[in-house]
């Protein structure tokens, strides 16, 4: 099963997360099938915060994949300031 979740990347205590579609049985780390966007918990000032690109999104949901419960917060958080 294809999953839509975070895969973490950067230095210690400087958090900075790929969000990558995976198969379900792969590290967490480890191997991707596509990088739709990325998360920055840290970011401050002009740096941006979270990016996702909606149409890989889309079709990806659209084939079967199933997002993490951290990946649907973050798109249900960015699509309520996108309608804001």
């Amino acid at each position: 099963m294809v999953v839509i979740r975070l895969s973490r990347a950067g230095a210690k205590g400087r958090p900075f997360f790929n969000i990558v579609a995976t198969d379900s049985r792969n590290r967490r780390d480890g191997r991707f099938i596509e990088r739709l966007g990325f998360y920055n918990p840290v970011a401050s000032g002009k740096d941006e915060a979270f990016r996702i690109t909606q149409d890989r999104l889309a079709y990806w949901q659209g084939a079967g994949a199933q997002l993490s419960p951290t990946v649907a917060r973050l798109v249900k958080a960015a699509g309520s300031k996108v309608a804001a």
